[in-house]
């Protein structure tokens, strides 16, 4: 049976006290509901992204009491830290991935910057330290520069993925802006996702692909989202991995905010079922992605 990851991203980004303890027993609940990995940030006391990695480590000493998630720490943010600093996550043998920005984008109101020397430094770090990255992309050009990262860094086969939508200034969440993502995979990559996107597959035998084909696992998330439906298009369209949480958006529907993730997280693996798929253990996300081998 197809098997998908659930990824659970927590903490909001807004200014509130971080209590690990509280954060801790939130992501146990999204473990027990689906999820199979925690997306975190470095943050202080009050939720600023920060160098000082102790508050996050009292965080995932708590969680790694409660569960076995796979647990994955931000190189992002928009902030003002250097990224040497920005990639003090990437050392601990308590952190298993990291995600990794290849590129600068508008977000909101806000530059996120990533000049393509610090990205290599940022690539060097994750793989030199052993752990997987998580590449997340905003716009199409993003795709490109992987593709050459590649070429330039031993990543490790399958590519990881996750597709960010919604914020304003890049990716619009929609149909279409989807469509050209996985095209644009398939052409970078010869992934060959579109033949497995039925929305696509008419498209597919025109695609010009590289000789060197690589795999890619592409995951789909959005910030500001209020309904499903794009959730439920993506794993139609064949996602291998969703991303929800508080860091992208605390709606259950239109009309409801949730208090806790472990509703938005049963939501989403509602959601993986109805599409004929089971939600990843993460002891299967560790054999596909290769942490521990």
């Amino acid at each position: 049976m197809r098997k998908v990851l659930l990824s659970v991203a927590p903490v909001e980004a807004a200014s509130h006290e971080i209590v690990p303890e509280a954060i801790a027993s939130d992501v146990y609940d999204c473990y027990r509901a689906g999820a199979c990995m925690v997306h975190l940030h470095v943050r202080d006391r009050m939720a600023a992204l920060t160098p000082d990695l102790s508050l996050l480590e009292e965080t995932v000493t708590a969680i790694r009491k409660r569960c076995d998630i796979v647990v994955e720490i931000s190189t992002g943010g928009v902030s003002d830290l250097t990224i040497e600093e920005r990639c003090h996550p990437c050392t601990p043998d308590w952190v298993e991935a990291n995600s990794l920005n290849v590129g600068s984008v508008n977000l909101g109101a806000s530059v996120y910057k990533n000049p393509i020397d610090e990205v290599k430094y940022c690539v060097e770090q994750i793989l030199s330290n052993g752990k997987v990255p998580e590449t997340e992309v905003f716009e199409l050009g993003m795709i490109h520069t992987l593709r050459l990262l590649t070429e330039e860094f031993p990543f490790k086969d399958p590519l990881l993925l996750a597709l960010v939508f919604g914020h304003g200034g890049e990716m619009p969440a929609t149909r279409t802006a989807l469509h050209h993502m996985l095209m644009c995979l398939d052409e970078e990559f010869g992934s060959h996702v579109c033949d497995r996107a039925p929305s696509l597959q008419m498209l597919s035998p025109n695609l010009e692909r590289p000789t060197r084909e690589c795999r890619v696992l592409w995951g789909y998330t959005q910030a500001g989202r209020k309904d499903w439906d794009m959730m439920a298009y993506a794993l139609s369209q064949g996602a291998n991995s969703l991303r929800v949480g508080f860091e992208d958006s605390a709606y259950l529907d239109p009309q409801t905010l949730v208090q806790t993730n472990a509703p938005l997280i049963e939501k989403a693996a509602s959601l993986i079922r109805e599409a004929g798929a089971e939600p990843m253990t993460a002891n299967e996300a560790r054999a596909q992605l290769g942490i521990g081998a």
